[in-house]
């Protein structure tokens, strides 16, 4: 079951991620053209400064739920290293916990934003409002999905508890990463360096 949700978040996850780069090429190739039109040919573009933000707008919240899935959302590593590596998970359900917090109140509070501003028209462009507003709750709810999936792959050992590319405190490295640094800590003379030369 666990493997079944996480292929479905692995396939959700891309297509956000395909989403968010499309809506970043669409962004710049409108700002670009935006450029043009104002200072090439003396003749701003009246829509295509609203559609570039719209678009960097949906690059953003749906770029969000690869950032909940790989952990590259701003962590404050100090508290990785002070915690017990029995309570590591605890801690990881925690923020999960936090996370899911949040992101509920951006979906709830986003769809009453979309529905309040349906009525009204980007400038520039007879196009509801909405459009952009929907990429919050919509982002949001791909992000859920992505949090989730991470603390299965964490609680099933599928995963490393943590940040991802932390440095990790040495008991909660790996026994090889262990190794690793005793066999290069034995090759170090006593002020640091390595024997037989300066260092690169």
């Amino acid at each position: 079951m666990v493997s079944l949700f996480l292929r479905l978040e692995r396939q959700l996850t891309r297509l956000a991620m395909l989403v968010a780069v499309a809506m970043l090429v669409v962004s710049v190739t409108l700002g670009f053209y935006q450029v043009l039109t104002r200072f090439l040919f003396n003749a701003p573009s009246t829509w295509s400064e609203v559609a570039s933000r719209t678009a960097m707008i949906w690059c953003v919240f749906m770029a969000a739920a690869a950032t909940f899935r790989g952990g590259y959302m701003m962590a404050v590593e100090a508290i990785y290293k002070i915690v017990p590596q029995r309570l590591m998970l605890l801690l990881e359900i925690a923020i999960v916990c936090c996370c899911l917090l949040v992101l509920a109140v951006l979906i709830h509070f986003g769809i009453q934003m979309t529905m309040r501003v349906s009525n009204q028209t980007m400038s520039g462009m007879n196009i509801s409002m909405s459009w952009a507003y929907a990429a919050i709750p919509t982002g949001a709810g791909f992000a859920i999905v992505a949090v989730v999936a991470r603390i299965l792959a964490q609680i099933t050992g599928r995963e490393m508890i943590g940040p991802e590319g932390r440095e990790a405190s040495p008991e909660l490295e790996s026994p090889g990463v262990q190794k690793a640094r005793k066999v290069v800590g034995s090759e170090m003379t006593p002020d640091g360096s390595r024997p037989g030369g300066p260092q690169p």
